[in-house]
């Protein structure tokens, strides 16, 4: 059976922790033995999130004003090679030597005309109180949303179109490789409009649990396994009203994810995606 599972940023790096590399190790080493589990029994595809990391990154480089601040495509990049090296060697503690691991640098396709692009929603980097929040919209001109009793920055999140390595992905799972790929959604690209086939970065950051559906879509993987830090997702999260939602199907109402809101179309996209997922036919082999 193939499982394609993702691993939240904050189910890495708790809230509040520090965002240092022995707290990281400390988190991804949670999630590496519920993952062993599942790997010396199955084939496995682990994607992460990255919010917390890739705004820490892009933290460090403005406060390095000599050199412009690297562009969220390269800071993407950037995260999946470092949470990746940690999920190897985590994992690979608790695997047989003999099992092979590889991390992939994974580029996705946006559109240029996605409306995501006039409407940033996606959080990113560390929580802040409302002065500091402020205080930095108005310093580097980026964009600031409330997150529970908190501030975070956010950015666009494109829906992603194409994985550009799923044949090399493929290839992976065919030879018995434990695969991490598609890291925080993905590193964003696109075709440069007017350019013949000119691909380059875009300055954005893919959800992560879209990005992972359309790769367990696309790989035809039998389970698709979203995991998170919080404990169940919720209808009226944060009011005496709220209630735990166990089971949902397409027709889902809007709801909130450990206080972290999750509108009904976002919802209504994961849900309706996850029954196709269930619906497909087998995987192929890649030589079909």
């Amino acid at each position: 059976m193939l499982v394609v599972a993702a691993l939240g940023g904050n189910a890495l790096a708790r809230p509040g922790e520090p965002l240092d590399a022995a707290h990281q190790h400390e988190g991804v080493r949670r999630a590496a033995e519920a993952l062993a589990a599942i790997a010396r029994q199955h084939d496995l595809v682990v994607t992460h999130g990255n919010g917390p990391q890739v705004g820490l990154l892009a933290l460090q480089g403005a406060a390095y004003e000599k050199v412009e601040t690297y562009p969220l495509d390269v800071l993407g990049a950037q995260t999946e090679g470092m949470i990746g090296y940690m999920i190897e060697q985590e994992l690979g503690n608790l695997m047989p030597f003999e099992r092979p691991f590889a991390t992939l640098l994974t580029m996705i396709e946006v559109d240029a005309n996605d409306p995501a692009f006039k409407n940033p929603t996606k959080f990113i980097g560390p929580v802040y109180a409302k002065e500091e929040a402020d205080r930095l919209a108005a310093e580097k001109q980026w964009v600031f949303k409330q997150d529970g009793d908190k501030w975070r920055r956010v950015v666009p999140s494109p829906q992603p179109q194409r994985i550009f390595e799923l044949r090399a992905i493929q290839w992976l799972l065919e030879h018995n490789t434990v695969v991490i790929a598609a890291g925080g959604g993905g590193i964003p690209t696109m075709y440069e409009p007017g350019a013949n086939r000119k691909l380059v970065g875009v300055e954005c950051v893919i959800d992560k649990d879209l990005a992972t559906e359309l790769l367990a879509r696309e790989l035809h993987a039998d389970l698709l396994v979203i995991l998170t830090d919080a404990d169940a997702v919720y209808v009226d999260w944060g009011k005496p009203s709220q209630k735990a939602i166990r089971r949902a199907g397409p027709d889902a109402p809007g709801t909130q994810r450990g206080g972290h809101s999750q509108g009904p179309d976002r919802q209504h996209r994961l849900a309706g995606r996850a029954h196709r997922l269930r619906r497909q036919e087998p995987r192929r082999d890649v030589a079909d």
